[in-house]
């Protein structure tokens, strides 16, 4: 079996590298893609064929995208890449649409043709953000901010394009690899003496190691099965909002870490709008995760406990 995974060095898609690989041979790639010649010297037993082109992995080259689907003909393809600067994209409407709205399309598109699988990840940012009570897949959407718009078309052009696909809506994602909102916590608890983080947004913050796992029992059971395509919500168990989340992660990384010189004294809760930003944010990101765990006989862990395993990994 082979899986084409697009976006093989952002968050997710760098523990899907790990989660896929005993699946079947992974061709996985970033923004540059590969070119004949480097892909002639990938080993064997990644199953590449001969190829006349390069293999495309940036998501504005439509026509790209297409012909590597084609030329791959993979039984997956996993789409892991996405335009995510939630507020740049208010000023970069057509970049944001083409990465996260027309890419999909294109992809599922080209899956269809060649009988393969495509898995895709959305947002809760698909929905108004209202209420108290957690999003199911069949709520009625209604983005806030372009981010959101551009996602949800995404996941319509999807629809629209063929029947064998997942597509899983997270929130409040972030990985041991790269920047995510505890490490930016910590740095600011060792430097100042008082924090101020918004407690008027609600969520759960959901690892892109649990995502990756989730995602490859997922594509296992549907290959085996050939049941189970549709949309489902994808996050850790509970719910918290920024500042507990912010307060959780010192508060523990204070015992793991005694020694590596805090400051903070104090973490105050604040509404959203003392932050404004370009693009408005929801107060409710919370997801119900009933059809996925009912689905796939799957339960997702309490967000604490991927958060305690992200402290851990992280140096003193």
């Amino acid at each position: 079996m082979k899986i084409l995974l697009f976006g093989k060095n952002g968050q997710v898609g760098w523990e899907l590298q790990r989660s896929l690989a005993p699946l079947g041979h992974l061709i996985a790639l970033d923004r540059d893609g590969l070119t004949p010649q480097q892909a002639a010297q990938l080993p064997a037993w990644q199953g590449l064929p001969p190829l006349e082109h390069p293999l495309c992995g940036d998501l504005t080259d439509l026509v790209g995208l297409a012909r590597t689907v084609h030329a791959v003909r993979p039984h997956v393809v996993v789409n892991a890449a996405a335009y995510t600067a939630v507020d740049r994209a208010e000023t970069e409407p057509e970049l944001a649409r083409r990465i996260n709205a027309e890419a999909p399309g294109v992809l599922a598109q080209a899956a269809h043709e060649v009988g393969a699988w495509l898995v895709h990840y959305s947002t809760d940012y698909v929905f108004n953000g209202s209420g108290h009570t957690p999003w199911q897949e069949g709520d009625a959407t209604g983005p806030l901010n372009v981010y959101g718009l551009t996602k949800l078309e995404g996941e319509q052009r999807i629809l629209q394009a063929g029947r064998q696909h997942l597509i899983f809506r997270t929130s409040w994602v972030y990985g041991v690899r790269g920047g995510n909102f505890a490490k930016t916590m910590l740095r600011l608890a060792r430097e100042r003496e008082r924090l101020s983080v918004v407690d008027d947004q609600f969520g759960a913050p959901t690892g892109a190691d649990l995502i990756a796992d989730v995602t490859a029992h997922a594509v296992r059971q549907v290959l085996r099965t050939g049941q189970g395509q549709g949309t489902y919500h994808l996050a850790a168990g509970g719910e918290t909002s920024w500042h507990g989340y912010a307060q959780f992660a010192i508060e523990r990384a204070r015992q793991l870490h005694p020694q590596a010189g805090w400051r903070v004294q104090a973490i105050d809760p604040v509404p959203s709008n003392a932050f404004p930003t370009p693009a408005c944010r929801p107060h409710n990101s919370r997801l119900d995760t009933a059809l996925l765990q009912a689905t796939f006989g799957l339960h997702l862990p309490a967000w604490q406990q991927g958060v305690e395993r992200l402290l851990a990994a992280m140096p003193d």
